[in-house]
């Protein structure tokens, strides 16, 4: 079982990165989660607003780390960001104290079928970015997506496709893993185990059996079919002992009182 010390909440929980839920700023979402004994906390840029400096150090001084921040804008795609956005988001990592930024790669290259030369692409533009990063205390995650994702927003889908591009890439280069997005893949053991001190993320909900929005109804841990006790074994065996970030992406959840939410994780724990 996981310690409410390890726990993290991704203020995605909340609703907070799409406007959603009900609206609570940083810092109450701080305050609630230090209440209940929460150890850390993983912001979205959405929520900054020009004042990373101010939330990250409002949340340390009530006890929490501040784990993370969501996430770079894509990097490949038609939705491609420009360099100074994908500089802009380092910057607010900094700023944030926050030592991960993850990173959601975006989809397919305009014009390009198949997966390489967006793959390409990703990697000419991951190495500058993750000399840059490692300059400002940052480390850049990949997170790879459930295959159902492919084509829009991602163009890597698994932990291995992750580690092959990581080791292709730089040293410092890190992997987010995601329960939602690699639950069904029967490789993630071994690839975890390669991927070693590489994973710096591991992130919990479940994988509901009758899901109705493949973005927006993700499952509280242990309300579907997800075995998240073997996916954080892997990652613990692979040498992991960080924190374990709620992150569940939905319109029931958001519906609800934030505080009944975050009761709600904790009593879910045991399934974790």
């Amino acid at each position: 079982m996981i310690t409410r010390d390890r726990l993290a909440l991704n203020t995605a929980t909340l609703g907070a990165n799409l406007g959603q839920g009900a609206g609570w700023s940083p810092e109450r979402t701080v305050d609630a989660c230090a209440a209940r004994g929460f150890g850390g906390i993983v912001f979205w840029r959405q929520e900054l607003k020009g004042r990373a400096q101010a939330i990250g150090e409002y949340a340390r001084a009530a006890g929490l780390r501040v784990d993370g921040l969501c996430r770079t804008p894509y990097l490949t795609g038609p939705d491609a960001s420009t360099d100074d956005e994908l500089a802009a988001s380092l910057d607010e990592a900094a700023a944030l104290g926050a030592p991960v930024l993850t990173i959601v790669t975006g989809g397919t290259e305009p014009g390009t079928t198949g997966l390489e030369d967006s793959r390409k692409r990703l990697a000419d533009r991951l190495r500058p970015a993750c000399a840059r990063a490692e300059a400002q205390g940052v480390r850049l995650a990949l997170e790879p997506l459930n295959p159902m994702f492919g084509g829009n927003r991602t163009v890597i889908f698994t932990v291995a496709d992750a580690v092959e591009l990581a080791e292709a890439c730089h040293p410092a280069l890190a992997i987010a893993v995601d329960v939602y997005h690699v639950w069904w893949d029967r490789t993630l053991a071994p690839a975890c185990a390669r991927a070693g001190d590489r994973i710096a993320g591991l992130h919990l909900c479940d994988w509901l059996r009758d899901t109705s929005d493949i973005l927006l109804d993700r499952g509280m841990m242990g309300d579907g079919v997800a075995d998240i006790p073997a996916i954080r074994r892997a990652v613990e065996a692979a040498g992991y002992t960080g924190p374990c970030e709620v992150e569940i992406f939905s319109r029931d959840w958001w519906s609800r009182d934030p505080g009944d939410v975050l009761d709600t994780i904790l009593d879910h724990l045991p399934e974790c």
